[in-house]
């Protein structure tokens, strides 16, 4: 598992290649890589907001949340990172007979779990929340992310690069349509369900 996350972020190419030429046993065997890697920025972002804390405002005043309020909404994060992923790989897998890929469930799901490594990884930063370091890192893992897609849609799922390139746009579609899904959802989840609860 960890020959794949570290060929994908240094050696994409080589890397979808190996990938692409998995058995469907072995593409359904590569499904626990997203469980584990999801728990990165879940333990990490749950560990920065209880025990390091936000500066909030010009005064440097430190604000941590309350290990209950932090492990609520770390679990939410989680599952959410999971089932975003799980709808990518499944629009991945829908899709496919339109640019004439052959490809089954776990295929789509597999494409969406590797694509996704950077904005995982990136989500490390979470161990030290700061605004402007966590926006400039999460702009670049997504960014590498779509790289990653462009590049490994047409290599795993064998369709031509013209193809390839319309295939991975439709995702990237979907994928920001999700993610504005996801934002309006936070925004309701915090005002009807769990708000933050800050230590005071």
């Amino acid at each position: 598992m960890l020959n794949h996350l570290y060929g994908l972020m240094v050696q994409p190419r080589r890397q979808w290649h190996e990938i692409a030429g998995l058995s469907e046993k072995g593409f359904n065997r590569q499904i626990p890589y997203v469980v584990v890697l999801a728990l990165l920025p879940a333990l990490c972002w749950y560990f920065g907001t209880t025990e390091i804390g936000w500066n909030i405002g010009s005064g440097g005043q430190v604000r941590t949340l309350t290990s209950n309020s932090a492990l609520s909404l770390v679990a939410v994060f989680y599952v959410t990172m999971i089932l975003a992923v799980v709808a990518v790989g499944y629009f991945i897998h829908w899709m496919a007979k339109t640019y004439g890929a052959k490809t089954h469930p776990m295929k789509g799901i597999v494409i969406a779990s590797f694509t996704a490594t950077p904005i995982f990884v990136a989500g490390a930063a979470g161990l030290y929340p700061i605004l402007w370091l966590d926006i400039l890192l999460a702009t670049l893992a997504v960014a590498y992310a779509v790289y990653l897609l462009y590049v490994g849609i047409p290599i795993v799922l064998d369709v031509n690069e013209e193809r390839g390139f319309l295939f991975a746009s439709a995702v990237v579609t979907v994928c920001l349509v999700m993610a504005v899904v996801v934002m309006v959802a936070t925004v309701l989840f915090w005002s009807y369900v769990a708000a933050p609860v800050f230590q005071h």
